[in-house]
């Protein structure tokens, strides 16, 4: 806003004050220059009069006053720019806040959710890691404790030889015998028990088969033995000349001898750490042993006569 007044110079106050009147110097124009966009007044030029009186003017031109409405103008429009983006910075502030939180949110349940995963996996890792190797431990310490299988003897109860004829018709000597095997089993192991069973037990006369019998299965607990006894019979078993001939008489039974191997396989199974872990033993008996017609019922010792494996 500016306002247009006529006011005295100096030389015009000095000239009334003491009674002259010089000549009139051309009136000079004052503006008063007052931003609306600023609340706080502009300082002014303080004049001092004659009088001593101050007089609040302040001199300028146009000019100056037009750089002056310019540089508040462009001042205010400023602040109001800056004021305008405060708040629009203000009001955009807690959507961002929000959208911040819905996605830590979902990105801290889905870094739990991967991280409690992460260490499930570990801990079956681990857990298998750990057991595997108890297991091998478990295994290899076991097949330190194999169990002893030991023949003690066989007993013939009867043997006898006659004439007859197959299940073709076909005729030939026809052999019948009954004996049985007694054999030592022990579990040396100090952990676990042992569930046993064995392979037929049989006696041949070279290649061919005179007699058989089945073991029955049994379990042995640790550190602990037991005596097993097996009957081995063969019944009208046809020898096609295998076997000469020999006289049903008691003078010739005393005099036979006949040689034969007793074969059998014991197969212990260890369940050390229930059905997860387990451990076989074989054991491979072969013995041999010959039948001699003045022994019958007598035991034939086999303690130095078999081979192991």
């Amino acid at each position: 806003m500016a306002v247009t007044m006529h006011v005295k110079s100096d030389s015009e106050v000095t000239s009334m004050d003491h009674g002259s009147s010089p000549p009139r110097s051309p009136r000079r124009l004052v503006y008063f220059v007052q931003s609306p966009s600023n609340h706080d007044v502009e300082k002014m030029s303080y004049g001092s009069s004659p009088m001593g009186s101050p007089h609040h003017y302040y001199h300028c031109s146009p000019i100056h006053h037009s750089r002056e409405s310019s540089t508040s103008r462009f001042s205010a429009s400023l602040k109001n720019t800056r004021n305008h983006s405060a708040w629009k910075k203000i009001q955009k502030e807690p959507e961002s806040d929000d959208d911040d939180d819905e996605n830590d949110d979902g990105v801290g349940t889905f870094g739990g959710l991967g991280r409690n995963l992460r260490l499930y996996i570990c801990f079956v890792f681990l857990f298998v890691v750990l057991f595997s190797v108890f297991s091998l431990i478990l295994w290899s310490a076991s097949k330190g404790y194999k169990p002893k299988v030991f023949v003690k003897n066989i007993v013939f109860e009867n043997f006898n030889i006659q004439a007859g004829s197959d299940h073709s018709g076909v005729a030939t000597d026809m052999l019948s015998l009954n004996s049985t095997v007694k054999l030592v089993y022990r579990n040396p192991a100090t952990f676990f028990g042992v569930h046993v069973t064995s392979t037929p037990l049989e006696l041949h006369y070279y290649q061919l088969q005179l007699a058989s019998g089945q073991m029955k299965k049994f379990y042995q607990s640790r550190k602990s033995q037991r005596t097993v006894v097996t009957v081995v019979v063969g019944h009208q078993v046809p020898l096609y000349g295998g076997i000469a001939a020999i006289p049903n008489t008691r003078e010739h039974h005393e005099k036979m001898a006949i040689p034969m191997n007793l074969t059998l396989v014991v197969r212990s199974r260890a369940y050390i750490l229930g059905r997860l872990v387990k451990s076989k033993f074989y054991r491979r008996v072969q013995c041999s042993v010959t039948l001699r017609g003045n022994r019958l019922g007598k035991p034939h010792n086999l303690t130095k006569s078999c081979d192991y494996r």
